[in-house]
């Protein structure tokens, strides 16, 4: 009977039930293993992570080496777009191609990582909002947090095509927006590439977090720390602005991307030493929402979609795609994507995500 019924709804709505099903099942599993009761139950998508091959040894080991084998998708940031309206000359997911997927297919993966495992999802690019002026990101915003009820939805943006109506139509399904601010001096973001012509970056930055206070919207910002702004002393405006998260990052370098014969940027001239960074991060150590990432945490800790949802392996210094898990699934394609799930937990990568759990004072 729930079979015809299935049969008769729209395919992403009869994913959603089916994904919610699992969940519901799941934890009646877990409820009753403490039972030692014989669970036999299993459901297309399920991902087995502790029941051994025959022939394998049985215990914690195996249960381990079939993790490390393949990783939970928990936390996926999804570059689907590539074009942006800045010039970064430190960008490291440069615009080299104007390829998106159409809206439908996004979906059909979207719903595939929410099977194996997925928990939050971050969209970036490029400049998310570029691509059908924010109608492409607010319906998969829409989607993620109606239909696949995914805990936690969330954007990285520049911030600078954002309109209040976008809030209106979509933040009641975004949990957090990050902007990038890496500077609050105008003539340094101009030297950085994050001018645009007489839009003032740093003002649209706070009309930007008020909008987010009054739409339920948890406000981060991104910085990437770099040769024109590691002396900036940014504690006074960080305070103000009062953040959920601001998350500091030291400039990497990626082969292809922002550095070698093949790049679109050069930016080496931006580098700066591990000692420059950590004298950076002393400087506002008293700020409490900051989240430090050096150029080692986040060369390993990230699973990073493309525009073709490949995951990227960024390890050895170039973004090395795998095929796309359109084509081969989740397990086949994560394999490939050199994440390393234990930085990930130690960075902090995994928080609290939800702006329901948040209990902010909006």
């Amino acid at each position: 009977m729930y079979l015809s019924v299935l049969g008769r709804l729209p395919l992403a709505v009869a994913r959603a039930l089916l994904a919610a099903l699992r969940g519901r099942l799941g934890a009646l599993c877990w409820s009753l293993a403490p039972l030692s009761l014989p669970l036999p139950l299993s459901l297309p998508g399920w991902r087995r992570v502790s029941a051994p091959s025959p022939a394998a040894p049985a215990g914690p080991r195996r249960e381990r080496e079939w993790d490390d084998a393949f990783p939970t998708p928990t936390s996926v940031n999804y570059h689907f777009t590539r074009q942006c309206n800045y010039k970064c000359g430190f960008c490291f997911h440069t615009a080299k191609t104007s390829f998106v997927l159409p809206l439908e297919e996004a979906k059909r993966g979207l719903a595939m990582l929410k099977e194996a495992g997925m928990e939050k999802i971050n969209f970036s690019g490029g400049e998310p909002f570029l691509q059908d002026r924010g109608e492409f990101v607010g319906k998969l915003v829409q989607f993620c947090k109606q239909e696949l009820k995914l805990p936690s939805v969330s954007i990285v943006s520049n911030g600078s095509l954002i309109r209040e109506r976008w809030f209106k139509k979509y933040g009641e399904y975004l949990d957090i927006l990050a902007i990038s601010c890496d500077s609050f001096d105008e003539n340094v973001n101009v030297l950085i590439g994050r001018g645009q012509g007489k839009k003032n970056h740093v003002e649209n930055l706070h009309k930007l977090r008020q909008w987010c206070r009054e739409y339920a919207v948890a406000f981060k910002i991104n910085s990437v720390i770099n040769r024109f702004n590691v002396e900036e002393d940014m504690n006074e405006q960080i305070k103000t602005l009062n953040p959920v998260r601001w998350k500091v990052f030291q400039c990497l370098l990626i082969e292809g991307e922002n550095s070698g014969e093949d790049a679109l940027r050069e930016a080496e001239k931006f580098i700066i030493s591990n000692q420059e960074f950590e004298q950076f991060l002393d400087r506002h150590k008293d700020i409490s929402c900051l989240v430090p990432e050096s150029n080692q945490k986040m060369r390993d800790s990230y699973l990073i979609l493309d525009e073709y949802m490949r995951f990227l392996n960024c390890r050895n210094g170039r973004k090395e795609p795998s095929k796309s898990i359109l084509d081969v699934g989740i397990e086949a394609a994560i394999k490939f994507s050199g994440f390393d799930e234990k930085m990930f937990l130690r960075r902090g990568g995994k928080y609290v995500w939800s702006k329901t759990d948040m209990k902010l004072d909006w």
